[in-house]
């Protein structure tokens, strides 16, 4: 069968004509929008979930360190060691998961005389390995300057999505570090 060039064109009109209707057409709008949107507006929430579980840990940590260190300086003649340390934290702060395996402590004596700033760099727990020293920790003698830093060790709870992406990222093992630091006295006996 042999066509004519009209038909073809006439056709071809009609194609276009019927594609002009179509993209005139307001049907799929709210969808376009949703996909769009839909993504970012779960990042944002998946973002604020995660800061606000940071943010949680990150205040009973400090609180946790806050109540240990007024013991400590209360407690005169007493000489807590690491152990009893991170377990008193361990118990005030309980939304720091698995805390024992997850939280470091430096106890690092300042001389007040002879200022020399303490480390930049913080001691965390390295989950690659096995075992694990303490650093820097010394009791003080009656009333010696102490600094106390305490690094913790945690998950983000979305480590796939959002700020927990970023989070993870910055370690090889997914976990990230949450540091605190309190400056004491102790109290002579």
């Amino acid at each position: 069968m042999i066509r004519s060039f009209s038909d073809h064109a006439t056709r071809r009109h009609g194609r276009l004509r019927q594609l002009r209707r179509r993209m005139g057409r307001e049907d799929g709008n709210a969808t376009i929008e949703f996909v769009i949107l839909f993504p970012m507006f779960i990042f944002l929430l998946v973002s604020a979930v995660e800061v606000g579980f940071i943010t949680i840990r990150h205040t009973m940590l400090d609180r946790a360190v806050d109540l240990t260190v007024r013991d400590i300086r209360l407690g005169t003649g007493n000489a807590p060691q690491y152990a009893e340390i991170r377990d008193a934290i361990c118990e005030r702060a309980p939304v720091i998961p698995d805390c024992e395996d997850n939280v470091k402590i430096e106890m690092i004596r300042m001389d007040l005389r002879a200022w020399t700033p303490p480390p930049a760099d913080y001691d965390c727990v390295n989950h690659a390995e096995e075992v694990q020293p303490v650093r820097t920790f010394t009791n003080g003698m009656a009333n010696e300057m102490m600094l106390l830093r305490i690094c913790a060790m945690f998950e983000p709870i979305f480590p796939l999505s959002g700020l927990g992406r970023d989070l993870a990222a910055n370690s090889d093992t997914g976990y990230t570090a949450m540091v605190t630091a309190t400056a004491f006295v102790q109290e002579p006996i």
